[in-house]
């Protein structure tokens, strides 16, 4: 059982999973590869002077992957509770972890699927998004949202540091203090 699996592997999808995996934490990312990110050219994204939405979406995963988390390309059809987690329906197979984050982009109809509450949004162009509390909770005990899901700008930059933020809030819940990741440089290499 894994104890985060995260739904798309956009840029907040994979983030959240850079961070769990970061940490330790048995993570999977399961991606359809229909992130809206792919479409897009990227010329304000922090530190990238520019950028393909496929190269970005890519290298989030790819960094995932090389920190720990395990990668699946599938699409999610179902999330079900069961016992101490949750159960993860794909066209390539099923998996099961005890925390869900779903970060699907504008796309709001697995969250509807599965009971998630929904409210309008406020993008040009995304009609409803998940309810979620300031931490990134769903109404479903267990399940969090992330990026334009979650009714956060549908900008790079902005969605994946939402799930940066939502993954160090389950974290931090998991392990029952605030969660901080800070990696620094050895003395002699700073300047």
């Amino acid at each position: 059982m894994y104890e985060i699996a995260i739904v798309g592997g956009g840029p907040a999808g994979a983030s959240a999973a850079i961070f769990t995996a970061k940490a330790g934490v048995r993570t999977l990312l399961v991606d359809n590869g229909r992130s809206v990110t792919r479409r897009a050219w990227i010329k304000n994204h922090y530190g990238l002077p520019e950028i393909t939405g496929p190269e970005l979406v890519d290298r989030g995963k790819q960094q995932a992957a090389a920190l720990g988390a395990d990668v699946v390309t599938a699409d999610v059809r179902d999330i079900r509770r069961d016992g101490e987690g949750f159960v993860l329906e794909t066209d390539a197979g099923t998996f099961t972890a005890r925390r869900v984050i779903l970060a699907t982009g504008p796309s709001t109809d697995l969250a509807e699927r599965i009971g998630v509450h929904l409210v309008p949004g406020r993008e040009p162009r995304i009609r409803m998004v998940a309810a979620v509390d300031p931490d990134g909770r769903t109404n479903i005990e267990g399940i969090w949202a992330c990026g334009t899901v979650a009714g956060v700008s549908v900008h790079t930059i902005v969605t994946s540091g939402d799930g940066a933020r939502v993954a160090i809030n389950v974290l931090s819940e998991m392990n029952g203090a605030r969660y901080v990741d800070h990696d620094v440089l050895p003395r002699d290499a700073a300047t």
